[in-house]
């Protein structure tokens, strides 16, 4: 399941990066204008933080703790 969750988590980024919103869910064929001329962030950090992102709220949610994620600078912010 948490893996699961973890790549789904990557396929939301992706969108976030690099689509438009007129085809978010690629209900018909993906054309180059569904694509931003201009990326907001890349994709390079994006799986790192979602994978840190995944398994701490696992923690969370067992043992019950209270907790603070904080997310650096950078070009990652589709991973949150």
């Amino acid at each position: 399941l948490l893996d699961r969750y973890w790549k789904a988590s990557n396929y939301l980024s992706v969108g976030q990066i690099y689509l438009l919103d007129k085809n978010p869910l690629l209900r018909r064929k993906l054309e180059l204008d569904d694509l931003k001329p201009r990326l907001l962030g890349h994709f390079g950090t994006t799986p790192g933080q979602n994978f840190i992102y995944c398994h701490l709220n696992k923690l969370i949610c067992e043992r019950k703790l209270n907790v603070i994620y904080i997310s650096g600078p950078g070009h990652g912010g589709p991973a949150v």
